[in-house]
């Protein structure tokens, strides 16, 4: 959480999709004195967010962002939610829309223990990729690599991107080093 932390400016508005318990936001506004919102659609993540006194609104990221004006938000965090929903294309096109850069992470399904764990004929199940693949919440799995290509495909500027393996940020080789893949992306 703390290499997230770091990306946001101290003060931001921002905008947190899939933002759970809302513990990240809620460390924004004490820690950042950071102002928003985080979107949620399940009612217990739902009534965490109430109880710490988080803004959440209730959501589904699949109709998308309408009700938020262009650039409305200094940042926009995506974490660990593009790879639950169906139309990440659309969902990233948003997430530059409302925000002025955009934070992306997901799991990065070219890690080297991922690997070895298909090379063994099974899906993955780790810390980052936590379920068997009949009960996953995740659509898709994604690598670092993949995810640079679709951000140039869509003309998303990307402006740095890294791997976090537990708290600290990986650099180089990210790709096949790290479980968690992290982006932070704006408008062309």
């Amino acid at each position: 959480m703390k290499a997230i932390l770091d990306l946001v400016p101290q003060g931001s508005r921002v905008l947190d999709l899939g933002c759970g318990s809302g513990e990240l936001l809620d460390r924004l506004i004490h820690e950042k004195a950071c102002s928003g919102y985080g979107v949620e659609l399940d009612d217990a993540k739902l009534l965490a967010c109430a109880e710490r006194g988080v803004n959440v609104l209730q959501l589904d990221l699949e109709k998308g962002l309408a009700m938020f004006k262009d650039q409305s938000f200094d940042v926009v965090l995506q974490l660990q939610t593009l790879q639950q929903v169906r139309h990440a294309e659309a969902m990233l096109r948003e997430t530059v829309r409302v925000g002025r850069i955009g934070v992306v992470s997901f799991p990065n399904f070219a890690h080297w223990p991922n690997r070895l764990q298909v090379l063994a004929g099974r899906m993955p199940v780790t810390r980052t990729l936590p379920y068997q693949w009949y009960d996953t919440p995740n659509i898709r799995v994604g690598t670092h690599a993949d995810f640079a290509l679709l951000c140039e495909r869509l003309g998303i500027r990307v402006l740095d991107s890294f791997g976090l393996q537990g708290e600290r940020r990986i650099d180089r080789g990210a790709n096949w080093r790290c479980p968690v893949a992290v982006f932070v992306i704006q408008r062309a």
